[in-house]
């Protein structure tokens, strides 16, 4: 019986201290081999092609191309790649980022040899595996109430953005092509929605609520 290829992975990393224990790890297995390393997300992603791994080790912080960049490049282009995101932050906005980009498995560098291992071996059999901070963060978000739309219609919304730039009212007027008395009377009703009594109330709640792009 013809023996099981092993699983190829590849490290993207800046340090090189960091490339080179997770080296030591690969090689103390027979089914996992080091495909090739990058030391950032740019080379990452040019890399790809030419090592074809099967499961890649994400670190986030990098320079040139950040690791939920250089994610959402990879499972875009190469969706049958595992990325499992190995790195020391655990803060909501980079667990949602870099999962949303298309990563598998999110872990902190404190995790076991024996637990990465298991991790990758995981993914290559279409399992997740978050650290128990991750999951925390991912719980936390769940709880938290959804953001209000406050009923603004499309129109609205334009306007607030406009709001939010620092645009006064003969301004905003100008840029949508339509009368100052009917950009004031916007104006109003979005006050009105957003249950607010002034423009600079109504843009901290804009950008608190992240109610425009």
């Amino acid at each position: 019986m013809a023996e099981t290829e092993p699983i190829r992975v590849m490290l993207v990393d800046d340090h090189g201290v960091v490339r080179s224990g997770l080296k030591a790890m690969l090689a103390a297995e027979d089914d996992l081999e080091l495909a090739g390393e990058a030391a950032d997300g740019s080379e990452a992603v040019r890399f790809v092609e030419r090592f074809k791994p099967d499961v890649i080790l994400m670190d986030l912080l990098m320079p040139v191309m950040d690791g939920v960049a250089a994610t959402k490049a990879i499972h875009d282009r190469w969706p049958d790649i595992r990325i499992i995101v190995l790195t020391s932050f655990k803060e909501r906005e980079q667990v949602d980022g870099a999962l949303k980009a298309g990563a598998m498995s999110y872990l902190l560098k404190t995790v076991s040899a024996s637990e990465l291992v298991s991790a990758i071996r995981g993914a290559m059999a279409g399992q997740s595996k978050l650290s128990s901070e991750a999951t925390q963060v991912l719980i936390q978000e769940m709880r938290s109430p959804a953001a209000r739309d406050y009923d603004l219609t499309a129109r609205e919304k334009e306007i607030l953005k406009l709001m939010v730039d620092g645009l006064p009212n003969t301004e905003i007027a100008d840029k949508l092509g339509v009368s100052p008395s009917t950009a004031k009377f916007h104006v109003s009703n979005v006050l009105s929605k957003l249950g607010v009594s002034s423009r600079t109330e109504a843009v901290s709640l804009a950008l608190k609520q992240k109610l425009v792009k």
